[in-house]
């Protein structure tokens, strides 16, 4: 319907144009409606309408344009296509353009339609009419629409030739070249991918051809040949044409050759034309000097012929052998001809396209050079490229620079065009640029096809992948692919090389070194593929030449002579060394990297050219004048940027370490063929190097040094495969190990250092290998592999040792040892026999630094490394210890190495623990329990094992570490005999701490051997070497000398002989007996012929104590002392043990005759000690005889000391030391409770060491005492042996008091007597010397006794007290005794001093305070049961004292001391607090003492008062003394401050009446005041202010007592006081007289 629409509207408009001047169309027309709306079309009907337009262009235009709607429409058939045509015909030949392209138009959609021509003479009109407006036609527009028209009939033509003849459609593509990528290897990437199935498949030959054609292909024939003919310079016969334009021609030739390749391969008349005709055709054209066209057209033409030619060699080469080798030869032949340069170009083009497409160039390949009849195109290709190429030597510098502009805008995506117009310098410059550009990428080309084909035969199988293992052999190449690639490579890399290389060296743009860098690589790793070794070491010669350039010997002198004149040789070395790498030399090396990366499995042999140049780069990359070119430039040196340089630097060593890390990923092989380079580029630097220092020595070792970090580096790498390649490596390290050159030495000792403990520490030594005690070094087979690796490992180590012949060598493999156990020594355990078989042969070695270091791993062994030796190795690992301990060379070494058998011991204790023997009844059963037991794991699978072993394992398990341990005892056994004192000291130390630690884990048969085999033993020899050994005096080490004396090293004078210095062994033996016997002297004592060991122990320790040192013996007490005191406490000790101890101490007493000096009295005072300490421990097992032996050894001690230090005292100022030691122990030997009755026999027997007086005793006034007390100290028997000096007495007198103290009360009460009497004697001392000591302590004792006796008696602990009256009233006599003598014969008085210092006067004065405080505030208070004259005796003391200031004559009181007054005032003091009531502590005692003081009191207040006033009446106006005057205002306030008890009162000696009038008002609490009323009456006229003052208190007090409570009364009294007052100054009579005579007629108006 869209059609007839169209039509319809087409008519109208046709009606309406010829409506005027055509009235007979525009009828047509009408009538053509009505015939398009009812009826089919015909085509006269079509044909009339369009002829009707002839001569009307308009008319024309319409009946063409509905034309070509009919048959885009299909609605016009067939037959009428003749009419057609011949109308359109005479339409092409009007004039009017529109009309001309109407009918082009029409043409076109004619073959494009149902309607197109079949027939020929249809064909040849229609094409005619297209060629006719082509040749005969000047208007452009229809020039080019007919060329356009004709080129699409062609293509039409020959698309219905493909189909009419069933032929494959694919097309290559119709440009004459595929369009460049920016890389040659972007273009063969393009090229590969574009190949189709057609052309494989005309290549495998399954395409067929035919010489029958169709109609349709036998008009595409003639019209092939007519524009062959065309192009040729000839006529189109079958056209009708008589000539063609030549490159119209040639242009439609091209299209055809480029796009139906399946018509010339497989319709053979068609391959005849090309053959014959099109072949010659071009031939010609190519050998044509000159073209008729003329100059202009003459580059086009070539250009076409030329396409055409690449086309015909490109797609038809297989089937026209002959013809494209003609061709392939003529244009090798012009890229050296002398043609025009645009000429060489398009040559160069051409030819740079067969070389970037791989198909193209395999098939010249396989179809020429491959076959032996056929010329070498491929190879002649590929020689005129280089020969291009090679014209860069005779080029300029521009263009050089226009080159690498080229790649570099390539790289960019801009693609240069040859402007044939342009002729100036610069275009000519840019035209030999693109030549040689052309060329280059050709020669690209046929590399990347090269390493394209090679990936191929990879892929399909042909070849094996560079990433395995490949065995070359004859039989891997065998494919075709491969086969070809190797023929290509024979062929073609001479050239190719020779070509790179010279571009590499002058070229210096980035893009173009990357293109050709790119190229080797790409070259070189098919190489290494396809196993070419010359070509793959030829090219890697060739790269490395570019890495790195060191300057040659000629630069260096010629630098030498360029440089300025300098003094310092360090600059000229400074330039010589310096290494600029530029940015060429750093991608040459990337791309080495790449090369070693892609072919390291199969460079094999060429790894040492690799490896020099990376060697190099190494010793660039650390080299301190190295840089790159971007820093070497002329900028100066502050200004310089470094980061560049350290960028470029960081990253190539970081690809160089890559490419060694990635030896993980190569085979074993491979990775072996890697270490082997490693090892000739080592060796032969190694050779050359020599001892000297010189920059060529320095670069071997630096090469040395590259190869050994390599082999580290691939060794840490393969650590999952080292085996194989332990050996090659470590052989290397070994001899290297041997070389003169120190350097090489320690770089290969550590080198050997680094790969053992990365071995060591790598993972599959991760796991713990099975280590169980139960087994031995033969492992399972699942082991065998590791303990080969660890084996084979550190044999070579311990190898270096022992074949080593330098010193620095054995030193560094015993560090590397060292280093290797501290890293990895838990992880050991199949190589512990050769680790301690070289270290017990280092042990006896002579050298220090050796010895030392073999030590440092035997201590790590023995700290870490124990619970990983195998049980088979401990025995040897004690050994060693003991080798290292006995060894000389270093005394430190043995010491440590005694304390690591300590260490040892501890281990081996652990399975002893469980495997000890437990004693059960009179026998022993076997426990064994294994090591998996001791860290608390696995317990029950130990059961289930061990339920299955016979006893006998069991035993034979226990044995062995029994063996063990007494291994060790053997060697520090030996060791206590070395002639070297620290070394035995140091084992004896150790042997006891073995045993104190772990005794309790040894059997009984164990401790039986440990003391008859190695502890007695070791007593006897220290013993016997001790007395034996040498007195001489030693000389220290000679240090020096001065003034040509040698000068020696001090010595101490307690180790200056050999007998001293065994003295101390013997001290340390004894001491760790001791310690034995503190922890395990019950085990001991229960095991068979203890006793007689003892026995032999004692003898020791008497033969010690007199004849051995002072040490020695002190040693021996303190071993006996310890085995006693550490158990007798606890109860589980024999007595029979005590009592040898004690008869040994009393023997040691018994011959004091003999034995005397210090070392005597040293061993005497820790006999002493060790005596209290003992005794102390062991109390309750003393039974009377024990003690009586003890108190005679003590006894012994005194009498022994006394005598022999008659003049210490005097001389030392000080106890002797055994007396001091008896005070020190005297506290503690108080009888135990069921000896109570020993205490009398203790205290009396040191109460005879205080001193005696047998002269008279004086009391106060200097007269003898009584008559009785001299018969008391008469009854006294003086004992024989004495002191003469009181200062033992001072220290014994506390300790007796304190003894007494906790004495029984029966036995304490016994001897207080004698104690106080004893004391009293030691106090009267004072008379004589006043300024000692004894009286003060005896003094404070004695106030001490009396006050804690009577606390307790007070608080009635000490129910014997009420009991034993006679013994009481004994001790107050005594008592009373003390206090009269002492306190009013020494006390408070003046006695004659050495003049003392202000603060012993003080301490005195605080003595006698404390006797007062004593008495009147303690024992006088308290409820004691003395007997009233005794109390009324000590009252009287306390008042005497109390009368020394008012009873001396005022001429002397002033010249009284001040202390002598204080302590008259306290004695008063007393008598007032002795008065006075207490309502809290009031008690009979309390109230009869009361009663007896207060008339003492009232007589003694009396006495002051009446003295005062005489004394004042004296005095006159003279001032009263000041002690005086402090009595009298004391009194007066004491007075006032006095309250008394009522019993107190009725003592008082008052007027009945007023008795009677205080006992009813109760107010007799101050009676005592009215006794004194009389005499305060009479002081009330004193001068003293203050006097009248406190004695107008107290009369007021007075009125209060007695009643006076009303102002008037006591106004009234007042009054009379006042007229009394004023008569007695009047009348100036005595005051006493007139106040007793005068109150008493005053004193009833009171009342």
């Amino acid at each position: 319907m869209a059609l007839v629409a169209a039509l319809e509207a087409d008519l109208r408009a046709l009606s309406a144009e010829a409506r005027r001047r055509y009235p007979a169309v525009k009828d047509g027309a009408e009538h053509a409606i009505l015939k398009v709306r009812f009826s089919p079309f015909h085509p006269d009907f079509v044909r009339h309408r369009v002829q009707s337009g002839l001569r009307n262009t308009k008319l024309s235009v319409i009946g063409l344009s509905c034309l070509q709607k009919l048959i885009s429409h299909d609605a016009v058939e067939p037959s009428s296509l003749k009419e057609i045509l011949a109308t359109l015909k005479d339409h092409s030949e009007m004039a009017e353009e529109i009309i001309q392209l109407k009918t082009l138009q029409t043409i076109l959609i004619i073959f494009q339609s149902r309607l197109h021509p079949e027939t020929e003479d249809n064909m040849v009109l229609a094409l005619s009419i297209c060629l006719r407006l082509l040749d005969n036609n000047r208007l452009p527009s229809v020039y080019n629409t007919a060329a356009a028209t004709f080129r699409q009939a062609v293509a039409l033509v020959f698309d219905q030739v493909v189909s009419a003849e069933s032929l494959p459609m694919p097309k290559f593509s119709s440009s004459s070249q595929t369009a460049r990528t920016g890389s040659v290897t972007g273009d063969l990437s393009q090229n590969i991918n574009n190949s189709g199935p057609l052309e494989k498949d005309v290549i495998s030959g399954r395409l067929t051809m035919r010489d029958t054609l169709s109609e349709t292909g036998k008009l595409g024939l003639r019209l092939l040949e007519d524009l062959t003919a065309s192009a040729a310079g000839g006529s189109a016969a079958w056209l009708h044409v008589t000539s063609l334009p030549r490159t119209f021609s040639l242009e439609l030739i091209e299209f055809v050759l480029s796009n139906y390749i399946s018509v010339f391969k497989i319709l053979l008349p068609y391959e005849q034309v090309l053959r014959h005709q099109i072949c010659s055709l071009l031939m010609t054209s190519l050998r044509t000097s000159s073209e008729l066209e003329g100059e202009m057209v003459e580059p086009y033409i070539r250009r076409l012929v030329l396409r055409s030619v690449a086309h015909i060699i490109r797609l038809y080469s297989s089937s026209l052998i002959t013809e494209c080798e003609v061709f392939l030869s003529m244009l090798v032949k012009a890229t050296f001809l002398d043609l025009p340069l645009w000429h060489r170009i398009l040559v160069l083009e051409i030819l740079r396209g067969f070389c970037v497409e791989a198909r193209t160039l395999q098939i010249l390949f396989q179809n020429f050079d491959m076959h032996p009849k056929n010329t070498n195109v491929v190879e002649s290709m590929v020689k005129a490229l280089a020969r291009v190429v090679s014209s860069i030597q005779e080029t300029s510098e521009e263009s050089l620079a226009a080159v690498a502009g080229m790649f570099s805008s390539k790289a960019k995506g801009i693609e240069w065009i040859l402007d044939n117009d342009a002729s100036s310098a610069a275009v000519l410059v840019a035209s030999e640029a693109h030549a040689i550009t052309l060329a280059i990428e050709g020669l690209l080309g046929v590399v990347f096809t090269v390493a394209t084909l090679t990936d191929e035969a990879v892929d399909t199988g042909e070849l094996e992948s560079p990433r395995y293992e490949l065995h070359p052999s004859s039989d891997n190449c065998t494919g075709k692919t491969s086969r070809l690639c190797i023929s290509m490579i024979e062929s073609l890399w001479l050239t190719i090389l020779d070509a790179f290389s010279l571009i590499l060296s002058r070229s210096q743009g980035e893009a173009i070194v990357l293109e050709i860098l790119k190229g080797y690589q790409a070259f070189t790793q098919a190489c290494g593929v396809l196993h070419a070794v010359e070509p793959l070491n030829s090219f890697l010669a060739s790269l490395c030449k570019f890495t790195i350039v060191l300057p040659t010997d000629a630069e260096r002198k010629s630098s030498i002579v360029q440089s300025p004149v300098s003094k310092r040789s360090e600059v000229q070395v400074e330039q010589k060394d310096v290494i600029v790498l530029t940015p060429k030399n750093v991608q040459a090396l990337r791309t080495l990297f790449n090369i070693a990366h892609r072919l390291h499995n199969v460079l094999g042999a060429s790894w040492v050219l690799v490896l020099e140049t990376l060697a190099a780069l190494d010793r660039a990359i650390h080299s301190p004048h190295a840089t790159t070119q971007e820093v070497a430039t002329a900028v100066p040196k502050l200004t310089r940027e470094p980061s560049r340089q350290y960028a470029d630097f960081s990253i190539l060593s970081s690809l160089n370490s890559q490419l060694f890390e990635s030896s993980a990923l190569m085979h074993v092989s491979a990775v072996k063929s890697l270490l082997s380079a490693l090892y000739m580029l080592s060796h032969q630097s190694m050779t050359e190097t020599s001892d000297s220092v010189s920059s060529a020595s320095s670069k071997k070792i630096g090469s040395i040094s590259f190869s050994v970090d390599r082999m580290i580096s691939i060794l840490v790498n393969n650590l999952h495969r080292v085996e194989p390649l332990w050996d090659q490596v470590v052989s290397h390290f070994l001899e290297l190990a041997v070389h003169s050159n120190p350097n090489l030495r320690t770089m290969a000792l550590d080198a050997l250092d680094q790969s053992i403990c990365a071995v060591l520490g790598s993972e599959q030594f991760g796991e713990d290998p099975p280590r169980s005690r139960d087994t031995t070094l033969d492992v399972e087979p699942k082991s065998t592999e590791l303990k080969s690796v660890e084996c084979v490992v550190l044999s070579s180590l311990r190898g270096l040792y022992f074949s080593a012949q330098k010193a620095d060598v054995r030193v560094g493999s015993l560090k590397i040892l060292l280093r290797v156990l501290e890293r990895c020594g838990e992880k050991l355990y199949y190589s512990w026999p050769g680790i301690l078989e070289m270290l017990r042969s280092v042990a006896d070695a002579s050298e220090k630094d050796v010895a030392t270091l073999g030590f440092q791993s035997l201590r790590v062994i023995m700290s870490d490394g124990l619970p990983t030796l195998p049980e088979d190795c401990l025995h040897v690992c004690i050994d060693v210890t003991g080798a290292y301990s006995a060894q000389k060379t270093d005394l430190n070494i043995s010491l440590t190495a005694i304390g690591l058998l300590w260490t040892l011991t501890d281990f081996i204790a652990k399975g002893l623990h469980h495997g000890c023997q437990v004693e059960k009844g009179s026998g022993f059963s076997n426990v064994d329990t294994s090591p998996q037991q001791t860290n608390g794991e696995g317990v029950e699978e130990h059961v289930v094992s061990n339920s299955n072993k016979p006893d006998f394992e069991a035993r034979i398990q226990i044995v062995n570490h029994e063996k063990l341990l007494f291994l060790v005892f053997s060697l520090i056994q030996k060791l206590v005999d070395d002639d070297r004192p620290e070394v035995r000291n140091s084992a004896v130390r150790t042997f006891f701490q073995i045993l104190g630690s772990h005794g309790n884990k040894l059997s009984k048969s164990m401790w039986e051997d440990c003391l008859w085999n190695y502890i007695f033993p070791m007593l006897d020899s220290a013993s016997h070497k001790a007395a034996t050994s040498s007195k001489d005096e030693w000389q220290g080490k000679e240090i020096g000398t001065r003034g040509g004396k040698a000068v020696h090293m001090l010595i101490h004078h307690s180790r200056n002989t050999a007998q001293k210095q065994w003295d101390e062994t013997f001290v340390l033996v004894l001491g760790g007996i001791a310690r034995l016997f503190r922890s395990y002297f019950p085990l001991l004592e229960s095991l068979p012929n203890f006793w007689s060991g003892w026995e032999s122990l004692l003898a020791f320790v008497k033969n010690s104590i007199f004849n051995g040192s002072k040490e020695v013996s002190l040693a021996a007490i303190n071993c006996l002392q310890t085995a006693v005191v550490s158990h007798c406490v606890k109860g589980n000790l024999q007595l029979r043990y005590l009592n040898s101890v004690m008869d040994v101490y009393e023997l040691v007493f018994q011959k004091s005759s003999s034995y005397t000096g210090d070392t005597a009295t040293k061993v005497k005072q820790e006999i002493l000690h060790g005596l209290g300490e003992l005794y102390v421990q062991s109390l309750k097992m003393f039974d009377d005889k024990m003690y009586m032996q003890l108190l005679g050894i003590v006894d012994l001690a005194i009498k022994q000391a006394i005598i022999g230090s008659e003049n210490f005292e005097t001389e030392f100022g000080h106890v002797p030391p055994v007396l001091r030691h008896v005070l020190e122990i005297l506290p503690s030997l108080g009888p135990p409770d069921h000896l109570s009755s020993l205490w009398l026999i203790l205290l009396r027997e040191f109460l005879d060491y205080l001193p005696r007086i047998d002269s008279a005793l004086p009391n106060e006034e200097g007269s003898e005492v009584s008559e009785h007390k001299a018969d008391v100290l008469s009854d006294k028997t003086i004992p024989t042996t004495r002191i003469t000096s009181n200062m033992f007495a001072e220290k014994l007198i506390p300790a007796l008091v304190e003894l007494l103290l906790q004495a029984p009360a029966v036995e304490k009460y016994i001897l207080f007597p004698e104690i106080i009497q004893n004391l009293r004697r030691c106090m009267m001392t004072r008379r004589d010397n006043p300024d000692g000591s004894l009286w003060k302590v005896a003094a404070e004792g004695f106030n001490r006794l009396l006050v804690e006796d009577v606390k307790i008696c007070s608080a009635g602990g000490d129910t014997d007290l009420k009991v034993n009256k006679t013994a009481r009233m004994r001790i107050w006599k005594e008592i009373g005794d003390v206090y009269e003598i002492f306190l009013v014969g020494y006390c408070g008085r003046a006695l004659s001093s050495n003049s003392l210092p202000a603060a012993a006067l003080k301490a005195n004065e605080t003595l006698e305070m404390a006797l007062l405080d004593g008495l009147g505030d303690v024992i006088l208070k308290s409820t004691v049961d003395a007997p009233r004259e005794v109390l009324e005796r000590l009252v009287l003391t306390l008042d005497r004292c109390a009368s020394r200031t008012c009873s001396l004559p005022i001429e002397t009181v002033e010249l009284m001391p001040a202390h002598c007054s204080r302590f008259s005032l306290t004695c008063l003091q007393k008598l007032f607090s002795l008065s006075s009531f207490e309502t809290e502590n009031w008690h009979s005692t309390r109230a009869e003492v009361s009663r007896i003081s207060i008339t003492t009191l009232m007589e003694r207040c009396e006495f002051i008062l009446s003295r005062f006033l005489i004394d004042e009446n004296n005095l006159g106006k003279r001032p009263i003394p000041t002690a005086r005057l402090e009595e009298i205002i004391f009194t007066l306030q004491e007075l006032d401050r006095l309250t008394i008890h009522p019993e107190t009162a009725s003592v008082l000696q008052l007027r009945p009446s007023l008795k009677n009038i205080l006992q009813e008002d109760n107010r007799d609490s101050r009676a005592h005041l009215l006794v004194l009323f009389p005499s305060l009456c009479e002081i009330v006229l004193s001068r003293e202010m203050p006097v009248r003052e406190l004695v107008q208190v107290l009369l007021r007090a007075v009125a209060g007592e007695l009643g006076l409570k009303k102002y008037a009364i006591l106004r009234k009294f007042m009054l009379v006081l006042t007229k009394v007052f004023c008569l007695i100054v009047e009348t100036g009579l005595d005051q006493s007289y007139l106040a007793g005579r005068l109150l008493d007629p005053y004193l009833p108006c009171l009342f």
